[in-house]
Order: structure tokens, then sequence, then C-alpha cells
């Protein structure tokens, strides 16, 4: 605690220095990326907070956290005895930034913030905010050169080149698309400032961000070329004989800016949303930026033959650990000492048989009991729950795999449960099922499907307040948009060949969690006289405890379908499987 008082005095120092009344800090990077290099973790750094979401504001007197209800209960317990407060991002009653900040300064203060890790929508959504107040917003300050001593350096691992046959279409050919959707916008170019959309359209990989096989850079591409801008430690000699093959330049990562300052044409595309505010500071002047959605994260969003055959192999071996593992816990949980940090260990060693094993796509959830109810809640040594046979654990995990990405949660009876968790575990999986069985027409949102996962816990008064689904990379990012399934607005359709998980869950504080999770494909349903109708496929094989469920609520529509997912699932992975994981899978897959 003496430490994250120091550091917020180091903040306030700084501040007095540069004549800022609040600074606030983001949890991004300059490429508004979820995961971030050590380098960028100053919001961590500074609060010691390590959710992968919040903002902090710390002014001369007070300092305050924001996040997300995903959050708040790890956030609580982070920040205890900091003199940082946490702000319930979303709760009835909680602040906006901008609005706390004009209760909290008087006319003529100013707030500081980086504007290479604010992006160009936030920056101006607060400046205008607080322009009504006559507060002015200072975006050319990074606090963090200067107070954070011994800082990591940008990371600097050898970037690699995927495969052809596990990508399905070549960089010249990613490229090619891309200058059609930049002519239909009258954009001279774009500028490419996502991590995993410069993987994608480069076909490269790295490990500069973990659980994300990402390189650090940018892209600059026009209708003539394609510059990347990393650096060149990145690049072996294989990497640059194949850019140079596929026609795209580099140049050193911070070159970038001047790059943008000499930058030759009328237009460039830039993502108002996603794109740091630092960039139109060294534009040239004489460009007209394009505001617009990247149409990199569309294409990509939307997998080719190879990509969904590569996420079918990953989910088979993916399924395969699993079922490894939920034979060997309950009876380990029965006869020794099993902690949260075992399971991980476990699964990660039971991944490892897979040739194709990179890594995990995320930091194992591995939950027991009341800490389930903390929905981002992650083991450590010091916070590491004993299992014993009875109630739930609930664990949500996924791996990198060459030629696919996983995310997979189940909740797991461990032993005598009461009724109350049964009745919520079957509405839970009742509603998962539901939005499983969807049918819908082209042009169909996420939003307009998110109430079939939830209307059965809305029945019995019950909520939980995540997004029910989000898409997943290939051999990319586990988070992936633009589509996702969520209760706000996110207009971006789905379509055949996006993959987006199915995750509905409960949390009752101090008491349990569930959430059970398949990661699907859209695929095509049917055409006729109404148009097309899309349909959801479960890429995830592995069994769904049945032990909780109550028929009752379940529902014959729901069962039959459960039933069907189980008989395949059997047959997918009992080949792989010894003779005793078989007998086991037969009995976790049994029809009911």
């Amino acid at each position: 605690m003496n430490i994250i008082e120091e550091r917020l005095g180091m903040m306030r120092s700084f501040m007095d220095a540069h004549s800022l009344d609040a600074f606030i800090v983001v949890s991004s990077d300059p490429h508004s990326s979820e995961y971030v290099a050590d380098c960028w973790k100053s919001r961590e750094w500074l609060s010691g907070f390590d959710g992968s979401a919040g903002t902090v504001v710390v002014t001369k007197n007070s300092a305050c956290l924001w996040t997300d209800s995903r959050y708040w209960l790890a956030a609580e317990a982070s920040l205890a005895g900091t003199g940082i407060e946490l702000m319930k991002d979303g709760a009835p009653g909680t602040p906006a930034i901008a609005e706390w900040l004009c209760s909290n300064l008087s006319e003529g203060s100013i707030v500081g913030l980086d504007g290479k890790v604010c992006s160009i929508a936030e920056v101006k959504s607060w400046s205008d905010e607080l322009m009504n107040a006559g507060i002015r917003v200072d975006a050319s300050t990074d606090p963090f050169a200067e107070i954070w001593n011994n800082r990591p350096a940008v990371p600097t691992g050898e970037a690699f080149v995927m495969p052809i046959e596990n990508c399905g279409e070549t960089t010249t050919e990613k490229i090619a698309r891309l200058r059609e959707r930049l002519e239909q916008k009258a954009a001279d170019g774009i500028l490419v400032t996502m991590l995993d959309e410069v993987a994608w359209l480069t076909n490269l990989r790295g490990n500069d961000v973990e659980y994300n096989p990402v390189v650090v850079a940018y892209m600059i591409v026009t209708a003539n070329d394609a510059t990347l801008y990393i650096n060149k430690e990145k690049v072996n000699g294989d990497v640059e004989l194949y850019l140079k093959r596929e026609g795209i330049a580099t140049a050193q990562y911070d070159s970038v800016w001047d790059a943008l300052a000499a930058y030759p044409h009328g237009t460039i595309m830039l993502q108002p949303n996603r794109c740091n505010r630092a960039v139109l500071e060294k534009l040239n002047s004489n460009c007209f930026p394009i505001y617009s959605d990247s149409p990199v994260a569309a294409m990509k969003a939307v997998k080719n033959s190879a990509e969904i055959s590569g996420f079918e192999d990953a989910m088979l071996n993916e399924g395969i650990a699993m079922v490894k593992l939920l034979k060997w816990l309950k009876p380990a949980v029965a006869e020794s000492t099993i902690t949260e940090l075992d399971v991980d260990a476990q699964l990660t060693g039971y991944r490892k048989a897979a040739p194709t094993f990179r890594g995990l796509s995320f930091a194992t959830i591995a939950a027991y009991g009341k800490n389930a109810a903390i929905v981002h809640y992650e083991p450590t040594e010091e916070a590491n729950a004993e299992l014993y046979p009875k109630g739930f654990l609930l664990l949500d995990c996924g791996g990198q795999y060459t030629n696919g990405t996983t995310d997979i949660t189940r909740t797991i009876p461990l032993g005598e449960l009461t009724l109350e968790e049964k009745e919520d575990y079957t509405r839970v999986l009742r509603g998962h099922i539901s939005l499983a069985m969807a049918k819908f027409p082209k042009g169909t949102c996420g939003t307009q499907l998110d109430v079939l996962a939830r209307q059965w816990l809305w029945q019995a008064g019950e909520n939980y307040l995540h997004g029910t689904g989000h898409g997943v990379g290939h051999f990319l990012n586990v988070h992936e948009g633009p589509h996702q399934i969520r209760m706000n607005n996110m207009p971006a359709p789905l379509m055949p060949g996006m993959t987006v998980s199915n995750e509905p869950g409960l949390y009752k504080a101090d008491r349990y969690g569930i959430r059970i999770e398949n990661t699907m494909i859209v695929t095509n349903h049917c055409e006729g006289e109404f148009g097309e109708f899309y349909a959801l496929e479960p890429l995830t094989i592995c069994p769904i405890d049945t032990a909780p469920i109550i028929p009752e609520i379940l529902g014959d529509d729901a069962r039959a379908y459960l039933n069907a997912y189980h008989s395949m699932v059997f047959d997918k992975l009992s080949p792989h499987l010894a003779p005793d994981e078989v007998e086991f899978l037969k009995e976790a897959c049994k029809a009911i």
C-alpha cells in the first residue's frame, strides 16, 4: 500500500510540474489493445489493480478507478488501503469520468492524458464534455516516461510467418481486398493500428503480448505500397524475405510518426475509437482523415475454410485435454488436496500433448465456490483455494494452437449441491442452449439475439452484467470484433464464417458463480421467400455436466439439443482417447 501511495505522490508531483489539475490513466497502449505489453501497463503500475479494463483518474486530493462489473469484486480487494476509490462503472449512481471531473475541478483547470495511448474518440469525448465546464484537456504528456523507474522496454521478440495452409489466403490477396475497400471509401490509404489486424493482414505472429500471439507494429497501406513499421531486430532474414515477396516494405517502429508527417496522399482512413490521438498531431496538415470502422476487422472476422478447419483441429485437441482433466478432477478432489492452481497446471499439462499447442489464450479462471462469483477471478499463490467434494468449480480457459484459438467454460459440480445451485445452473444452461439453437435472418446483430441467453434468468429475476458473446481470433486474440452478443447495441451483423462465444452466466457474491461457454460458428441455415437465414454451430467439443440439471426447468427442446450435442462430442473425441477415458466420456455424454 505504501508503494501505491508513493507512486500517486510521484504522479501528483509530475502534475504540479506540468501545471495539471488532474490526469487520466487508461489501460491501453498505442494500439488500443485489450491486453498490453508490460511497458504499457501504466494503470496497473500506478494503482496495483491488474484487471484488463479500468481507468484511473488522479487529482491533487483524490484518486479513483473506474472499471466494469466483471472486476468490481477483484478491484475492491485490490484497492483496499491504497487511497484509490472504486467507481463501479455502469452501476446506477456512478458518475462518468467527465461528470466526476466537472464536479471536482474548477473552471480553468487542465486535465492531462497521454495522446499516444488514448483514442481519438476518447479524447474528443472528454474534451467536449469538460469544455462545457471550462476545463481544458492536454493530451501531450506521458508521465510514466519520467516517474516509472526501470520501466520495461518495448518487446523485441522475433516475428514468424504463419504457413499458408493455416492462413488460407496470402498477404498479397488480403491487401488486394483491403485496397478494394479503401477505394470504395475514397480513401487513398489506411493506418492499421490494431496489433491483431496487423498480424492477420501480414500473416505474421509473435510473442509481444502475453496470451496474444501478435507483434508490436503499425502498417500503412495505400493503393501502390504497403509499409510495416516494426523494430528491425524483430525481423529475421526469412521474415524480411517473405515480406518483400508479398510487396511489403519495412521501417523502424517509431518512424511511423515521420511517415505520417510526410504522408503524400490526400486522404487516410483512421478508426477513431481504435487509433491513438497522437496520430492527428503528427499527420500531414494537407491530409484529410476519413473516419471509419476498420475494414480489416470485418475481413478478419469472417473465417475462410482453412481457418475453420484449423479451429476444428484446435477444438479437438482442447476437447481431448478437457476430457482428461474432467476424468481426473472429481476423484482427485475426493482423494487428495487439490487447489485451483493445481487444476490449471493439470490442464496445461494435458494440452501440451498436442504438437500444435503454443500456450494459453488468457489466464485460466479456476474459481471454486465463492471465488467464482468474481467474474474474472484468477488464482494466485497468495489466493489459491482448496477444492472440496461439494459445490461448484467454474473453469474458464483457453489455448493458443498454431491453427486456432480456443475459449471454453464449464461449471463443474464437485459434490453435493443446494436446490438453488441446481436451479441456477439449469437456467444458465437453458439460456446457453436457447442461443445455440437460434435461427436468424441475414442482417441480424448480436444485440438482437442476446435476450435468448438471458430470458430464463430474467424470469427468475436474475441477470448477469457482462456480454454474452465475442468473436474469437484464429491463432490470435481470444477477444475480437466487430461483432458481439450483448445487451447494449452492437450493430455489426453476424455473418457465416464468424466465430462467436456463447457464455451466459450467473454470479451470487460470496456464494458461487456459474458460466457455460462454447465457441460457435455462424453457418448458413436456409434461403427462401424471406431471404437468407443463418444458424450457430458449436466448435467446442466437450461434455457439459448433467448432474445439476433439473429437467422441469431445462425443457424438452433444450434436452434434445443437449443429447444431440453430447452424441457429437462422443463421436468426435472417443477415437482419440484411451479405453478408460472412452468409458468416462460415454457416461458423461449419456442421454438424459
